[in-house]
């Protein structure tokens, strides 16, 4: 795609991510499709977006099984973070809106996906900050008492899950390091999945340099979650950590694995790689039996019994 020569000057660009032009905007080469919300005609999930924050339109695009209203109970909740780079897609991707369709339907689960704020436009850490701001909103239902609907006639805050893919699985992580410090407001975490994570290495990255202007290196324990002293604290008592032979962020989401189990963190960590994958296939070609595979192995975690301590 070549630049668009009616904004001027092009002052930075990524490739297949962005461009940044000196007039201070950004023109986006990816993620930028959207599909509404509705009822879904393959698995009937009906679907709605909310917004939470009409300051910073930090949303959630929320997820609804076709059984629950004909049902008293109450069903598992999982917070989505969509990937990105932290710059790209929003929750009204169409592969995602697919994706999480098909997740929400076989697990009957009520999905809560989360569009939050994109750098550079809004540096990191606003995109930290709102999805964290999203889970909290999630919580204030806990009691019955939240301002959604769904949430409060259906949810479950004793059965709840947070997942993400790429950058979303990074922000996933620190969502639930924000509630080991903070708390979690009321809801019961049972169990993370981080499908193709990014997470930093031992040296600085150049893109996470340039969307987080006070990001200095591998100091940095939000981006470089695996050298933090604290992960042993992670509380989170299962995870599901997919990777894919051929990703170019395969040893991302295994430094993050290792780095778990050698910390004497106390939670249940599995790792599934699938071989001659790359990054988030799941999404890009969702038919493979490869995909097919990894949801329903998504699936059967969030159906497992829920922790009583």
């Amino acid at each position: 795609m070549e630049p668009n020569t009616n904004k001027g000057e092009v002052v930075r660009e990524f490739p297949h991510l962005f461009r940044a032009y000196k007039d201070g905007s950004i023109e986006r080469l990816l993620g930028t499709e959207t599909t509404p919300a509705g009822t879904d005609p393959t698995t009937a999930v009906e679907s709605k977006d909310v917004t939470i924050n009409p300051q910073t339109n930090v949303a959630v695009r929320l997820y609804l099984p076709s059984a629950a209203c004909s049902s008293s109970q109450k069903l598992p909740i999982l917070v989505y973070i969509h990937g990105g780079a932290f710059c790209v897609c929003t929750p009204f991707n169409p592969a995602y809106h697919s994706h999480l369709n098909t997740v929400c339907a076989g697990a009957n689960v009520i999905v809560a996906s989360v569009h939050y704020r994109l750098a550079p436009e809004h540096p990191l850490p606003a995109g930290y900050n709102d999805a964290w701001e999203a889970f909290l909103w999630v919580a204030s239902h806990a009691t019955g008492a939240g301002p959604e609907p769904w949430l409060n006639a259906h949810g479950d805050p004793k059965n709840v899950f947070i997942a993400g893919d790429s950058a979303g699985g990074n922000i996933a992580h620190n969502v639930v390091m924000r509630g080991t410090a903070e708390g979690f407001a009321g809801l019961s975490l049972q169990g993370m999945v981080l499908l193709h994570p990014f997470f930093g290495n031992d040296k600085k990255d150049e893109l996470v340099a340039y969307l987080y202007p006070t990001y200095e290196g591998p100091s940095n324990m939000m981006i470089h979650a695996p050298l933090d002293p604290k992960l042993s604290d992670l509380a989170c008592p299962r995870l599901l950590i997919f990777v894919s032979e051929n990703d170019f962020l395969k040893d991302r989401g295994c430094s993050y694995y290792e780095a778990l189990k050698k910390t004497g963190w106390k939670g249940e960590v599995e790792k599934v790689e699938f071989p001659g994958e790359d990054h988030v296939f799941h999404l890009l070609q969702p038919s493979k039996q490869n995909a097919l595979d990894l949801v329903q192995q998504f699936i059967a975690f969030l159906k497992q019994t829920p922790s009583t301590t």
